[in-house]
């Protein structure tokens, strides 16, 4: 029988990544239409403002920029839609996977960064905010970059990459304040680096050029950060303990089981290039690179993520921000690190990867469509409402998600007070400001502002958990209960409606609609309870 010619290398790398890219997009769009919920109506309403307005807009919101000035130019070509801007961060998660292929590939062959590139196509985190209109997939893809220009430089000495590393080191930063503790992460993880190399004046050379090029980068953000830090925070959150860090940690790796997986299968890879021995290379190439560069690459690569994940910690007993979403930051690194060990670990690491790959298989679509009921809360009270009637949300950040969905003309307003721009919520000093609104005061003066036969929508947010219970939240839970019982006694409103009705249901995420009409006279609400009275006394027909 004739001989099957292999083929060449330049095609199969490409048609495997290919096939890894369509299997990845397959996965990732079975809900680029999931309705948006408060964190995409803000992230919408911020790029929806002119492009040198961001970043002064972001003072009140507290991030960085580089993602709503990305979003805001693809809602000018694009549009504003909801799988429309989907498809943005759908874009960043498919990147990663090539970007995997890369960053393993190019320092420990190509086994690992094809093993590598299928966890970053199968990635469950990824599959999730692909599909959200948010930074994560962007974060993601950025630390990844980070983690593996960051060997590139300090590890392999490939002096090239240094302007890589600031670039992408500085877009981190800019793309999410997290970004600044996998910048400690970095820096911390020289230290294996530094013990090592040979040559330490040009390795300390490097590293003045290569974190003073990031530092010139976002120098130019450091005042509004300043001021977001003394103004804005996260008062939504609380001080994380130790068994905390193990949630966010089980939820990026899609469920319990994965992470002891991955310890088993890419550890034991991990600790087989650990325990090899060789001396300092010069080579820059893969072929060229021995067994102590290898081993010094590994440490570096785990010091990276554990540093920068016990800085942003230790940050968040000070100031509390602390969620696994923004664990985004360290999905880049492991994936570069367990392709690495999986790929070294033998038959092992293979089974291992195919048991991973395939509990990460689900897309998860019924969760991601359930992020809130806005839309539908919207649709139907939107028959009942017209310009100039009121909407109040007792929770504050939905306002810009509801007027996303909302028709045009309405006014906006919260628990704090009018709204003057509903496309962002102003996070300044807010936990002082709800504090100080006293729910009878505010309401007194929205009703004030009808005419009669006008409508007050209230917005209470629905409460299914009892993980209400930061400052923010547990303030907001007992204002929602305050404003209701407030709305209803109200004697210049009318109750006309309630969306959406329950019934037996389970509660969904999101808000439940209340919709008032002001009266041309004030209700006798004296004369309402003593009629209600007389009629339970009332004996029931025999």
């Amino acid at each position: 029988m004739p001989r099957v010619r292999a083929l060449p290398v330049a095609i199969t790398i490409p048609l495997a990544l290919g096939g890894l890219l369509l299997a990845s997009l397959l996965l990732r769009t079975t809900a680029l239409h999931a309705p948006f919920w408060i964190d995409e109506g803000l992230s919408v309403g911020i790029a929806s403002h002119s492009f040198s307005e961001i970043p002064g807009v972001l003072r009140l919101d507290g991030s960085p920029p580089l993602y709503y000035l990305t979003l805001h130019v693809w809602m000018a070509i694009f549009g504003d839609g909801q799988a429309t801007t989907h498809v943005l961060s759908l874009g960043f998660a498919l990147l990663a996977v090539p970007v995997a292929y890369w960053a393993a590939g190019g320092t420990f062959g190509r086994r690992a960064g094809f093993f590598a590139a299928l966890l970053a196509a199968a990635s469950p985190f990824l599959t999730y905010y692909a599909q959200e209109t948010r930074m994560y997939a962007l974060v993601a893809l950025l630390a990844l970059v980070v983690a593996a220009v960051h060997v590139r430089v300090f590890v392999f000495r490939r002096r090239a990459f240094l302007p890589l590393f600031s670039l992408s080191l500085a877009a981190l930063m800019y793309t999410h304040n997290w970004g600044l503790f996998l910048a400690v992460g970095t820096v911390v993880a020289l230290v294996p680096a530094w013990r090592f190399v040979a040559d330490r004046r040009a390795f300390t050379k490097d590293v003045v050029l290569g974190y003073g090029g990031a530092g010139l980068l976002y120098a130019p953000w450091l005042p509004t950060l300043y001021f977001q830090a003394g103004h804005t925070g996260a008062p939504w959150s609380t001080r994380p303990s130790v068994a905390d860090v193990f949630g966010p940690i089980s939820s990026i790796l899609g469920g319990e089981t994965v992470p002891f997986a991955l310890l088993l299968g890419a550890g034991a890879g991990l600790a087989t290039i650990v325990k090899q021995r060789g001396a300092a290379s010069t080579g820059v190439a893969p072929a060229d690179v021995d067994d102590g560069v290898r081993r010094t690459a590994v440490w570096v690569l785990i010091v990276l993520p554990v540093a920068g994940l016990v800085v942003a910690w230790t940050a968040s007993q000070i100031s509390p921000a602390f969620t696994g979403r923004y664990f985004a930051v360290f999905v880049g690194p492991v994936i570069l690190l367990a392709g690495i060990g999986l790929a070294h670990a033998g038959r092992l690491g293979l089974v291992t990867l195919v048991i991973i790959c395939a509990l990460w298989l689900d897309p998860r679509t019924d969760q991601i469509e359930a992020k809130s009921n806005v839309r539908t809360v919207a649709a139907k009270v939107s028959a009942d409402v017209y310009p100039g009637d009121l909407i109040v949300s007792i929770h504050p950040e939905q306002v810009p998600v509801l007027h996303y969905y909302l028709p045009e003309g309405l006014r906006y307003a919260d628990a704090l007070g009018m709204v003057g721009d509903p496309l962002v919520f102003d996070w300044r000093d807010a936990l002082e400001r709800l504090r100080a609104a006293k729910p009878s005061r505010v309401l007194d003066s929205y009703v004030s502002s009808l005419r009669p036969g006008q409508t007050l929508v209230l917005v209470n947010p629905i409460i299914r958990t009892a993980t209400w219970n930061a400052p923010w939240t547990s303030l907001v839970r007992r204002r929602s209960a305050q404003w209701q019982r407030l709305a209803d006694r109200n004697p210049s409103l009318v109750r006309i409606g309630v969306q959406p009705r329950f019934g037996n249901r389970p509660l969904p995420r999101g808000v439940r609609a209340t919709l008032y009409r002001k009266t041309a006279a004030p209700r006798d609400l004296a004369a309402e309870r003593r009629a209600r009275q007389a009629l339970l006394a009332t004996p029931e027909p025999r």
